[in-house]
């Protein structure tokens, strides 16, 4: 019996994936659970299993073709023989183009970043003129007509004065719609060329690379960023943290600095939800899951491996929880799942740190908090009434936040309370 294998949803929020390698070919045997292709998507590269054993007879997706969630991308004969099979597999090559999943003829040849940035801007891809190969809408293309809302239209009218609207009265208020950024100037500026000199090293971008800095360029464009900061002194932390590190440590736990701030910070969006939300077309979504993003720097690059409902956990919880996703980010063994679904960030520079920054909002987020590197500075602190200069480790902190849907009063809040809680130094360990 043939069995379609169709393309696997690999994340709540992934549409596409990519098939980047196929691990056999027509007219293979292969058994249920085997390596049958690895797929890429805008979360991790993911090593699909065959559902079923039998013997290929049909790759219907060629290797780096985009191909939509539950569309088929081969056929396995559960009832076949490799011998029977074999002799009908030399007509079974992949195609160029293959026709279950082929786009449209008129719309020319994209990424699946592309499509990201065209379906959240509400563009159609036909209407971008490419600058890429063969015609190819590349992510700057993209970018510019999100910006300038750069599409077909038909010929101009002739020009007339504009005449502008009358401003909006209690009577007739003012019809809401979401802000453009202007497109960028022409001809007032360009970067020269560049000429390579002896001993310059040119690094080509891999695949997490170009995905992180696609990330990072299309959180600039959407999210006006706006940045408050705050100094924390971590001196309750660090006592409790020394009380109790020795004895988690027999158990298998790191009681990291970072476990007290992502409790900290998981109670404080409990009661800010504002921060734990996501901006929608016309409006925006406050999540009820506290799902905590947790930077890590790995060999192939950064990645966001997700803590789930960390607002449930205690903070030997959250420390075996950050220590679980970031070994498997850093050993390679990351899933689709493990970095999908996070609605606030942390970034934490490690020990090597420095003394504040503010980092790009992790999308669909509305905040990222960064920490600063803990170090021992002179405090002013009261005691028996009397103020006094003691030496307290203390942390300076940064919160990045969507000005879209976060005002500044709702953000200072947030950062705040995190502050009082870090402070205070009650936790349950």
């Amino acid at each position: 019996m043939a069995v379609p294998v169709v393309m696997p949803q690999l994340g709540e929020s992934v549409v596409e994936g990519t098939i980047t390698r196929w691990h056999v070919k027509p007219g293979d045997t292969i058994a249920k659970d085997q390596i049958l292709v690895t797929v890429s998507t805008d979360k991790a590269d993911t090593d699909v299993p065959s559902p079923v054993g039998g013997v290929v007879t049909k790759l219907l997706a060629a290797e780096q073709a985009v191909v939509p969630v539950n569309v088929p991308i081969a056929e396995i004969d559960t009832a076949a023989s490799a011998s029977a099979a074999k002799p009908a597999a030399a007509p079974a090559v992949m195609p160029a183009a293959p026709a279950p999943v082929a786009a449209p003829s008129r719309e020319p040849p994209t990424t699946p970043v592309v499509r990201k940035i065209a379906r959240e801007n509400d563009l159609d891809v036909s209407a971008i003129k490419g600058s890429g190969e063969n015609g190819r809408v590349t992510r700057d293309d993209a970018l510019a007509a999100a910006a300038g809302k750069v599409v077909a239209t038909p010929a101009a009218a002739p020009s007339r004065p504009a005449t502008p609207p009358p401003p909006p009265s209690e009577e007739q208020p003012r019809q809401s719609a979401p802000a453009q950024a202007p497109a960028a100037p022409r001809g007032g500026f360009s970067v020269k060329p560049y000429v390579q000199a002896p001993g310059d090293e040119i690094v080509p971008f891999n695949r997490r690379r170009r995905i992180i800095a696609d990330h990072m360029v299309y959180s600039k464009h959407v999210s006006p960023h706006v940045y408050t900061f705050a100094e924390i002194d971590m001196h309750k932390v660090s006592r409790l943290r020394e009380a109790r590190k020795d004895a988690l440590k027999a158990e298998g736990v790191s009681l990291t600095f970072l476990s007290f701030i992502a409790a900290a910070t998981a109670k404080a969006l409990r009661e800010n939800p504002v921060l734990n939300a996501r901006v929608l077309d016309d409006s925006y979504v406050k999540i009820k899951q506290i799902n905590l993003g947790v930077a890590v720097e790995t060999p192939g690059g950064l990645l966001v491996p997700v803590v789930r409902d960390a607002d449930e956990l205690t903070v030997k919880g959250l420390a075996k929880g950050i220590d679980t996703v970031a070994r498997k980010a850093r050993d390679g063994k990351i899933e689709a799942d493990d970095l999908a679904g996070s609605t606030f960030t942390i970034s934490n520079p490690g020990t090597k740190g420095n003394f504040v920054g503010a980092a790009v909002i992790s999308q669909p987020n509305v905040a990222i908090l960064r920490t600063g590197e803990i170090v021992k500075r002179p405090v002013v602190v009261e005691v028996d009434g009397v103020d006094t200069i003691a030496i307290h480790p203390v942390m300076f902190v940064a919160l990045s936040y969507d000005h879209r849907i976060v005002d500044g009063v709702a953000a200072n809040n947030f950062l705040y309370r995190i502050t009082e809680i870090l402070e205070a130094g009650q936790f349950e360990v």
